[in-house]
């Protein structure tokens, strides 16, 4: 566990392995999750493989909550914390949000990536009348309300019934999140729209989407990888949005298939 201080806040965050390492893989987590959703995945994973977690900004053990931000925001704290740890090239992963960000980190820093993946995410998630609504129900009655529909979307009913425990914990991690990076972190999805940038990137780049997402369905993930050349797109079985925790063999499986068969 490991801290430093980005744009301002703390950040919460761990590297394994080397920042200079050709096959380091950086994470960024998805709304109402820190990078415990990525440990799963991490146990699947190559030994020699290197990795860097970290949550958010308003998220985890992560600090920012305290004043609004936006995705511009989110962008900056990557690229810096990159930046600070000597990354000069990686392969990165995000989920959701995090995969927003990654699309935001290509537009303003092509030079860092190697490689891209996308799980569960697209160029744009969601309207603005859903997020407001979402907005609106979490300033008036907390995270809470909000949490029993955020698990129907992140899990499978068969996670539901055989793994309650896990979903229990899942749901603690969602409503112990700041209220206000939540809500900050919402406003940026509101706002974000990534269709003009998904076409220019250039690097090879892998989409993933749990076959019963029902936050970014396979429709919606797929519409987003024809928009990049040449791009990848994989389907995971009985799995829902967060495929590290769901399904985590199988997305190692694809990350790491995807890796040796693209190095460069």
């Amino acid at each position: 566990m490991a801290f430093t201080t980005i744009n301002g806040n703390v950040v919460h965050y761990e590297l394994i392995g080397e920042a200079k390492a050709k096959n380091l893989i950086v994470f960024s987590n998805g709304l109402g999750t820190d990078f415990r959703i990525w440990l799963p995945l991490f146990d699947e994973l190559d030994d020699d493989v290197s990795v860097l977690f970290y949550d958010s900004r308003g998220h985890g053990l992560s600090g920012g909550a305290d004043k609004p931000f936006g995705m511009a925001d989110l962008v900056s704290d990557l690229a810096t914390l990159c930046d600070e740890l000597g990354i000069r090239k990686a392969t990165f992963c995000g989920l959701s949000v995090g995969g927003l960000v990654c699309q935001g980190l290509w537009q303003e820093r092509p030079d860092l990536f190697r490689k891209l993946i996308l799980c569960d995410t697209a160029p744009r998630i969601g309207s603005a009348e859903i997020w407001a609504e979402r907005i609106a129900g979490i300033e008036k009655d907390g995270i809470e309300s909000a949490a029993d529909s955020a698990m129907a979307r992140w899990f499978t009913p068969a996670f539901h019934d055989d793994r309650a425990d896990e979903l229990a914990g899942y749901r603690l991690m969602m409503t112990r999140q700041s209220k206000a990076g939540y809500l900050s972190t919402c406003a940026a999805l509101r706002d974000t729209d990534f269709s003009d940038v998904l076409p220019t990137i250039t690097v090879p780049t892998l989409f993933v989407v749990g076959d019963q997402d029902g936050s970014t369905p396979p429709a919606t993930v797929e519409a987003g990888s024809q928009l990049v050349p040449g791009a990848r797109f994989e389907v995971i079985d009985d799995c829902a949005h967060i495929p590290s925790v769901e399904q985590p063999e199988a997305l190692a499986e694809l990350i790491q298939g995807f890796m040796r068969k693209q190095a460069n």
